[in-house]
């Protein structure tokens, strides 16, 4: 295991600011004031959005208040200098014809508005349940192929995929199915939240063996230094796919999780929220209290090759859309990791 460099790795939000004046409207307050910017990069017309060797991508998840079928979602990307993608399972079962999936903006539902289902709501959704396991297991691969080929040819990889075939309650096949597919749409790994029960992460760990498929485990609040340790030691195909947002909203520095476990990383999410102290809030960048900057440079510092994945999850003004927040993100790691 090679040791991360510390020295010059890390600095103050108020450091880096100071350092990169231009950039001050961008990193105090994202919004539709960046957006296409001159400093946007791209390659031969084609998104590029891997900035002194580190590769910043997005979670499919960001675009959830817009229509989010295959295409349209390849279009974001292009409009957000996006060229790597963690793609979610709605989107690309959709596109492989999967039933009773939808690709509609999600609209959260008012405060307090959450009930109980009844037995007939139960019902329904077991029985569609069941319906996507049969198709699960006898879907052909080749539509996965043509949606790599197709946003590898407009300039976006998709390096990971997270359907929702990767729980308790679904069968051997499912995942099976999920990790054909993944190395379908050239994943290097699947996401999956992180189990509470051991024993699901030792059988997923077995079927990434088998598949030569990375599992990462993602984590919200439960995360802690120790949460993946399990796991880690259960199959060298487990790993994390840890979210530095929300580890700091659970009270903890993402610097040191990420010296200590940088080889088991797959992928990170990045995000600005607020620390446990003040509240854990989701915060426009620049605003909260997650080291995204810091972090960021690490990465360049070493040569760390996991990719750090924009999860838009702050809300987004009434003057904007996810697309011009999503690009704003982009801007702020550019200039995180170039302008110093």
């Amino acid at each position: 295991m090679k040791k991360i460099k510390q020295e010059n790795c890390v600095i103050t939000r108020r450091e880096f600011l100071e350092k990169s004046t231009a950039a001050v409207t961008g990193f105090s307050l994202i919004g539709s004031s960046v957006v296409g910017a001159p400093a946007i990069v791209r390659n031969l017309d084609k998104p590029n959005s891997k900035f002194s060797g580190v590769q910043v991508g997005t979670i499919s998840y960001s675009f959830r208040s817009l229509p989010s079928d295959a295409e349209q979602i390849l279009k974001y990307c292009i409009d957000c200098n996006i060229s790597a993608i963690e793609l979610m399972g709605n989107t690309g079962e959709a596109f492989a014809g999967a039933p009773h999936t939808s690709t509609e903006p999600r609209i959260a539902p008012p405060s307090g508005s959450r009930t109980e289902p009844t037995a007939e709501e139960v019902a329904e959704r077991e029985q569609k349940a069941k319906e996507v396991a049969t198709w699960r297991s006898s879907v052909s691969m080749d539509k996965f192929v043509r949606l790599r080929k197709m946003y590898n040819d407009a300039g976006v990889s998709i390096y990971a995929w997270k359907p929702s075939a990767l729980g308790e309650k679904n069968s051997d096949a499912e995942i099976e199915y999920a990790l054909r597919s993944a190395k379908a749409l050239g994943a290097s790994h699947v996401t999956v939240e992180l189990p509470s029960n051991p024993a699901q992460s030792k059988r997923l760990g077995a079927f990434g063996l088998k598949h030569k498929m990375g599992i990462g485990y993602h984590g919200h609040l439960q995360q802690t230094f120790t949460a993946w340790d399990e796991a880690l030691a259960q199959s060298k195909f487990n790993g994390l796919n840890c979210d530095i947002g929300h580890y700091v909203a659970a009270g903890f520095d993402p610097i040191p999780l990420i010296h200590a476990k940088y080889e088991r990383i797959y992928s990170m999410h990045i995000k600005d929220r607020k620390s446990k102290a003040n509240g854990g809030d989701n915060m426009p960048w620049g605003e909260g209290d997650t080291p995204i900057v810091q972090v960021l440079q690490l990465m360049k510092r070493n040569r760390l090759k996991f990719p750090a994945t924009i999860e838009l999850e702050y809300p987004v003004p009434a003057d904007s859309d996810a697309v011009q927040e999503v690009t704003a993100c982009v801007e702020y790691c550019r200039r995180a990791l170039e302008a110093i």
